[in-house]
This record gives structure tokens, sequence and C-alpha cells, in this order.
């Protein structure tokens, strides 16, 4: 395996380390009363799931 032939620079690693930002959660959108919510997980709005209701919500 090669090996490097000078010692990478702390600012060189720091611009590689630099690129990589938080990307925000993308949100769905629920279809019933157009609230945002994580996709692939309950809304906490209402309690529904893929078209069910998973979990009692007080309103």
């Amino acid at each position: 395996m090669g090996q490097p032939k000078r010692k990478q620079s702390k600012q060189r690693s720091r611009k590689r380390r630099g690129a990589v930002t938080f990307a925000l959660p993308q949100l769905a959108k629920d279809p019933q009363d157009g609230t945002r919510f994580r996709a692939h997980r309950i809304n906490p709005a209402n309690g529904m799931y893929r078209g069910r209701q998973v979990l009692d919500v007080e309103v």
C-alpha cells in the first residue's frame, strides 16, 4: 500500500472536514391536515402512520 510522501497539513485536513455539514431532516407533508413531520415515522400532531391511527393524541 502506498505511503504519503509528505505530512498532510492541518489546514488541508480541516478544509476536508469542513465540507461535511449537517443537513436538515427531510420533512413529509401529511395529506389530511398538512402538518410537517419526519418521513417514515408517526406524525406527532395526529398520531397517524401510513393512513392508520397508531397513537392516541389529545388535541
